[in-house]
């Protein structure tokens, strides 16, 4: 299996596409040296994120161990993660901020 898919932390819950994967395809990525896949409920563009579990409207996107934003709607495992589904969540940097 080609690797078409890249996992940025293990604690993400999508991985990005780095071809264009089309509905029914297997979406291949890797985690922990291990070789893994799903297949793609939607049609996935290049460059776009896809779900790795079944998320829950107000679910947190985590990419690179860090949450990008919360669904706005329910997005099935093997679905695209696009910004009809997920809007960014203003993040409190400075009380993130280590003294």
């Amino acid at each position: 299996m080609n690797i078409n898919a890249l996992l940025m932390d293990e604690r993400d819950n999508v991985v990005t596409c780095v071809a264009a994967v089309s509905k029914g395809s297997r979406i291949v990525y890797r985690k922990s040296g291990e070789v893994c896949a799903l297949t793609a409920q939607d049609d996935i563009p290049y460059c776009h994120k896809a779900a790795l579990e079944d998320l829950p409207q107000g679910a947190e996107v985590r990419k690179y161990g860090e949450m990008i934003g919360q669904t706005t709607a329910p997005i099935g495992k093997g679905r695209w993660v696009n910004h009809e589904n997920v809007v960014s969540i203003p993040r409190d940097y400075d009380s993130e901020f280590i003294h």
